[in-house]
């Protein structure tokens, strides 16, 4: 007759890789676990990149912060703001006195007539000239940050107490003292 109806058990029952109770409850406990800890590992590499190493603070916001403080400070100082500029004692006191006051590097001391007298016949431009761009061992407005206004008051207290008779400048000459530094002496 025909074929459809005969049965096919001539390689007997079916079995699969999976015999035992015991295996059947490992298969089942590895086919949710591995994917679970492959997961949590890929997560953790890929995270891995935002976490510093132990023990390091180089790359910390405030770490970064503090080696770039000098190079990205910017100061805008007003010159016509009165309130805020020094005297010419102030800026001698701050900067001034520590050569000006002992005489170092041939610096002339504060009040020495002899030693101010022939810088004094220059003229307050030269004199203005030489604190702002520096002369011999004294370099830019001695070294400071003061604006150029201020170191020409600098510059009339020291003279005057040698001497001469300089008028203070005012603010508004602050804008013209580079002009003024620039020209030669009368």
């Amino acid at each position: 007759m025909s074929d459809a109806h005969t049965p096919h058990d001539t390689d007997g029952p079916h079995e699969g890789p999976i015999k035992t109770p015991k295996q059947l409850i490992l298969a089942v406990l590895y086919a949710f676990v591995v994917p679970i800890i492959v997961i949590v590992l890929l997560v953790e590499y890929v995270t891995a990149d935002h976490r510093p190493a132990a023990g390091s603070t180089g790359l910390t916001p405030e770490a970064v912060a503090q080696r770039i403080h000098p190079v990205g400070l910017v100061q805008v100082k007003d010159a016509s703001d009165l309130a805020s500029l020094k005297t010419g004692e102030q800026v001698f006191a701050a900067q001034c006195t520590a050569c000006h006051t002992a005489g170092l590097v041939g610096a002339p001391k504060l009040g020495d007539a002899d030693a101010w007298g022939p810088r004094i016949k220059t003229g307050y431009d030269a004199l203005l000239k030489s604190a702002l761009a520096g002369k011999g061992q004294m370099g830019p407005q001695g070294g400071g940050d003061f604006a150029d206004v201020e170191i020409g008051r600098a510059v009339v207290f020291m003279a005057n107490k040698a001497g001469a008779k300089f008028e203070e400048p005012k603010a508004a000459a602050a804008a013209s003292a580079p002009d003024a530094a620039a020209s030669p002496a009368r």
